[in-house]
């Protein structure tokens, strides 16, 4: 029987697809090979969102080419769209192959606790740092019916939480030609019986609607939590990275989801660096998150990208003052998680655990709806059990928990 190894880079739609590209190959026979062994083929789902995707991309396949030289490699992903050329020159590189020739159908979710189900894939954006679009394509809906379907394999695969994922997810339903939108979607997969969670992966902020908040209000399965990329907090330069909202959108929008949904956890992307970005203007986007106190904060060092509009601006910022940028932002991160999180101290949550605890044994690791970090210690396997537990030590954005 020939084996194969899956590496995967970049988001929740290449983890996603990834997935569908594993049954595809364990249907014709394949089996995946054991860590640390060698094995037949491998199979590199690349990411192109920045330089360091890329090279990060460009160093596992040489790695694995390297590692096991009669193995054969395939690479796949977006940095095919582009850059395939590039890729397929890499001396040792089997094939060079787009996705569209893989199903996108999944039947479970390989060593994950949370299943990934991907309900739109592309983008119509057209923010202008960004080359997912030319790498991704335009915005694509996958029909409510086969959603619906494979939320219910999922479910009967034991999964109690599932993660609404997409390029842009907000756009959901707008190209297909039936009526379709993603809060009746939503409401659909509440229906299904197993799934206890529905998290969306993240939204743009003029994609969430009175529906939308409504519906978090009053479901009892959609999880209270949003990640809401906002990029900056200053206008001209969202102006100049083409968002299509200001700064003072995105506060209302989270001070009407805090009033509607009280306890609800925001997460949110920083893009430090962007062209022109000068002192005052990043000092806008601290003042928006102290306003706005996210859960979370993912930090991203703007990456220039052929063919995108911004690669044209000239005015850069050096690279030491975006380290220091970068650096004041995870300060702040986390000083914000702290004081979100410090609500909820000595308060009962209810936790889905997900694993033990890397290098410490006895200890499981899960979330609660509100995309807060637990631990708890426990002889006995609690792996995918939603289980109540009191919060009682905060610590470094982690709560100790009791049972």
């Amino acid at each position: 029987m020939k084996t194969i190894k899956f590496s995967t880079l970049g988001c929740k739609v290449n983890q996603y697809d990834t997935q569908s590209i594993r049954e595809a190959f364990l249907k014709r026979g394949f089996k995946e090979a054991a860590i640390g062994g060698a094995c037949d083929l491998y199979l590199i789902n690349t990411c192109t969102v920045t330089a360091a995707a890329d090279k990060k991309s460009c160093n596992i396949i040489r790695h694995c080419i390297k590692k096991n030289p009669r193995s054969k490699v395939i690479v796949t992903g977006c940095m095919v769209k582009k850059d395939g050329g590039r890729l397929s020159r890499i001396k040792g590189v089997y094939l060079v192959i787009s996705r569209r020739f893989f199903p996108e159908r999944i039947s479970d979710f390989t060593n994950h606790t949370r299943a990934f189900l991907k309900v739109q894939d592309g983008c119509n954006n057209s923010c202008s740092y960004c080359k997912v679009p030319q790498a991704r394509g335009s915005s694509r809906s996958r029909m409510p019916k086969e959603i619906i379907e494979e939320a219910r394999r999922l479910a009967k695969k034991g999964f109690k939480e599932i993660v609404l994922t997409g390029i842009c997810i907000g756009a959901y339903g707008r190209d297909l030609k039936i009526k379709a939108d993603l809060v009746g979607l939503i409401k659909n997969l509440e229906n299904i019986g197993g799934i206890l969670r529905i998290r969306l992966s993240s939204i743009e902020a003029k994609d969430v609607s009175e529906e939308l908040i409504e519906e978090i209000s009053l479901s009892g399965k959609l999880c209270p939590h949003l990640h809401i990329p906002i990029q900056s907090g200053d206008d001209m330069i969202l102006k100049l990275m083409n968002r299509r909202y200001s700064a003072g959108d995105y506060i209302d929008l989270v001070r009407k989801l805090r009033k509607k949904v009280p306890g609800i956890a925001v997460t949110t992307d920083i893009l430090v660096g962007f062209p022109g970005e000068k002192r005052i203007n990043f000092d806008n986007t601290i003042k928006l998150l102290k306003k706005i106190e996210p859960l979370k904060i993912h930090i991203f060092p703007y990456s220039r990208r052929e063919g995108t509009a911004a690669a044209r601006f000239i005015e850069e910022v050096p690279p030491q003052e975006v380290k220091r940028r970068v650096a004041e932002l995870k300060d702040l991160g986390m000083h914000l998680t702290n004081n979100y999180m410090s609500r909820f101290n000595n308060k009962e949550k209810s936790v889905l655990i997900e694993a033990i605890v890397k290098d410490k044994s006895g200890y499981w690791e899960g979330f609660t709806d509100n995309y807060m970090q637990v631990i708890i210690r426990s002889d006995s396997c609690l792996k995918n059990r939603l289980i109540p537990l009191q919060l009682n030590k905060l610590t470094q954005g982690c709560f100790l928990a009791s049972a």
